[in-house]
């Protein structure tokens, strides 16, 4: 097998000058959309407010823009703050088969960098699909037992926004590589810091695709890295997962297909280990008809990773309940669904989704743990107060590319969650920028937290 790092950079440099096919422009057009939608409430929220304040700058200091705090700002500063929005409310897009969130930090790099070199749109997409390519390929290689400590999104997030960047910045292939290399040893963010009441995971793809412009930019003046810094015994790699790497699966199909046309698209705001139950209990409760007030207990059978990150029965935040398939699964009973509405402080507060969680327990299936991460899966069974017992295995999440939303349900999406934030007629012209024009999407004033567009 031909060195990973070069056989990845390579078929990065190669979509400077592959035909992009309709299926796969439109895939990055939504894929773009879909970083708006879960970027633009992120930015009236924290932690992404509190951390433009801490990275103060001057007014025309790059041609980037931050539409955290509406700002001109260098390219790091600008996809620092907007990779931070864009995971704050847990709607950005899964490459399910590697447990990774691309969107976040790599269209947040590539965004803020092709606005400040004043690159062309179509510079732009051939900068997202190959970010995409490489990072969703490198998740491939060390999952599942990567995410047993590491947070995907921030350590395979800094390689893809490294790779975006750097084809921005007209890298050939060797410069490529040195990208790759570079930002695998800038690379970071654990698991605990996934936990609890705290704000680090947001910043995780903000770190991810600020340090991964910065491994693009030192690799454009010539600064490199080890050619067998993916692969090698002490490489990146062996250092967060258990083997050196599945680099066969990594690269099977390597210029057949791209990631960016296999991607996930969250139907629900919380964590996607939850989707499963969450689409089980939509489809038993209109089978057969049962409502909350009918539920004596429901048991949910999960993958390892559904116990170990959402076997939360009392959450305490907003954060901690995204997180929570006791509080999902309750709220999505009483509230028919699980959008931004479910995170509110009064809405966290309620007694009778509180009361009801009480009566949901998680466990593991084993069973379910070996199709991990490929399939995401539960198992629920509902035991309603008449005494009848019903079980149904789910075994597909909605959004999922075996079961994808459409077009109309990711604009709905878009214009949902960018309520309040834009106005009706700039989410329009946004909307539509980014689905049929030909030039970058343009410099947004969004609402500031708690008020409204200027």
């Amino acid at each position: 097998m031909s060195n990973p790092l070069s056989a990845l950079a390579q078929a990065a440099c190669d979509w400077r000058r592959r035909p992009i096919d309709g299926a796969v422009e439109w895939a990055v057009r939504r894929a773009i959309l879909d970083w708006f939608a879960t970027t633009l409430p992120g930015c009236v929220r924290a932690p992404a407010i509190m951390l433009a304040k801490a990275v103060p700058e001057t007014d025309g200091s790059g041609g980037a823009w931050s539409y955290v705090d509406g700002r001109s700002s260098t390219p790091r500063r600008a996809a620092l703050l907007n990779a931070t929005a864009s995971h704050t409310v847990e709607f950005d897009d899964i490459f399910k088969d590697g447990g990774y969130h691309p969107g976040s930090p790599t269209i947040a790099a590539a965004l803020a960098l092709a606005q400040h070199l004043g690159s062309s749109l179509e510079e732009l997409h051939r900068a997202i699909v190959a970010g995409y390519e490489v990072g969703c390929r490198i998740s491939l290689a060390i999952q599942p037992s990567h995410y047993t400590f590491w947070h995907t999104t921030s350590t395979v997030g800094t390689i893809g926004a490294a790779v975006a960047g750097a084809m921005l910045l007209g890298a050939d292939d060797r410069s490529l590589g040195n990208a790759i290399a570079l930002s695998s040893s800038f690379a970071g963010g654990h698991q605990q810091n996934l936990q609890g009441k705290g704000l680090a995971k947001a910043l995780h793809p903000g770190h991810a695709a600020d340090a991964g412009l910065l491994a693009a930019m030192a690799a454009a003046v010539g600064i490199a890295g080890s050619s067998d810094s993916l692969d090698a015994e002490n490489g990146f790699a062996a250092a967060t997962s258990d083997t050196t790497g599945n680099w066969e699966a990594a690269l099977a199909g390597l210029g057949e297909w791209t990631p960016i046309t296999r991607m996930t698209v969250k139907a629900h705001g919380c964590c996607g280990h939850i989707f499963p139950a969450l689409d089980a209990i939509a489809v038993m409760s209109e089978r057969h008809s049962f409502r909350e007030k009918d539920i004596a207990r429901i048991e949910v059978h999960g993958y390892r990773a559904t116990e170990a990150m959402c076997n939360r029965p009392d959450p305490a935040s907003a954060q901690d309940a995204r997180f929570s398939l006791q509080y999902c699964l309750a709220a999505r009973l009483i509230l028919g669904a699980v959008r931004l509405a479910a995170f509110e402080e009064e809405t966290l507060a309620r007694a009778d989704i509180r009361e009801l969680m009480t009566r949901i327990s998680v466990a593991e299936d084993p069973d379910l743990t070996v199709e991990y991460p490929r399939r995401r899966q539960a198992r629920l069974r509902v035991i309603l107060r008449d005494g009848r017992v019903l079980e149904h295995l789910q075994q597909t999440r909605r959004g999922d590319p075996e079961n994808p939303l459409n077009d109309a349900e990711i604009v709905a999406k878009f214009h949902e969650l960018a309520s309040g934030i834009l106005s009706d007629t700039d989410a329009a012209s946004l909307r539509d920028a980014i689905l049929y024009g030909a030039e970058l999407p343009r410099k947004l004033l969004v609402a500031p937290a708690g008020g409204s567009l200027p």
